[in-house]
């Protein structure tokens, strides 16, 4: 089940709760008890061959190296 953090308006608390997609957007109460809340944005980092993994040889980018940008 996904995880979703909220962000308290009135107390300024961040929590976090486990709920199906569905129900993402739904209102969601912060533990004081408050119900000003709002969903924040979370962001993730996934990383490929683990910790001290070479950077793939031939460019890269946004598009592979084919449009000739250098990231």
């Amino acid at each position: 089940m996904p995880r979703y953090e909220y962000r308290c308006r009135e107390c300024r608390r961040t929590f976090e709760l486990d709920r199906p997609m569905a129900d993402s957007a739904a209102p969601a109460p912060c533990p004081g008890g408050h119900t000003d809340t709002v969903k924040l944005l979370s962001t993730i980092a996934l990383a490929r061959g683990g910790a001290g993994a070479a950077a793939p040889a031939g460019g890269g980018g946004c598009c592979g190296g084919a449009c000739g940008c250098a990231t």
